[in-house]
């Protein structure tokens, strides 16, 4: 396995473990046969920082959908330098701390480690193309 697809993958299974703490919140806030009703306006709110860390994990989970074909298409081409795997390990640690930041309610670091995230994704597509 490539150093790009073992961060593609450690960045699938964060993407993919994210929707655990705010499904056991609406357990809390709405008890378990709330939770696993199906939606309706009436519902009662969950806590805030469940309602932000639910956008953080859709945003993760667009954002995938950019990230791992340009990882794929470079592993395809057999393609990874040092700025590849870089980008990679970068975008990992910058979803992290979207979340993260998100979660809290942390709008200006939020907004940077988003554009850091997509600034590695630039350097990928680069990559794609022999750029970088």
């Amino acid at each position: 396995m490539t150093k790009e697809l073992l961060w593609l993958t450690l960045t699938v299974i964060l993407t993919g473990l994210l929707w655990i703490p705010y499904i056991l919140d609406r357990i809390v806030v709405r008890g378990l046969m709330g939770a696993m009703a199906n939606p309706s306006r009436g519902d009662k709110p969950q806590s805030g920082w469940a309602q932000r860390l639910y956008f953080a994990h859709t945003n993760a989970v667009e954002n995938l959908m950019i990230f791992a074909p340009l990882v794929l298409i470079l592993d395809a081409m057999n393609y990874s330098t040092k700025a590849t795997v870089m980008a990679c390990a970068v975008y990992f640690w910058a979803r992290l701390a979207h979340v993260i930041v998100y979660t809290f309610g942390v709008p200006v670091l939020r907004t940077l480690a988003f554009a850091v995230g997509f600034a590695a994704q630039v350097v990928l597509a680069l990559a794609v193309f022999g750029l970088a």
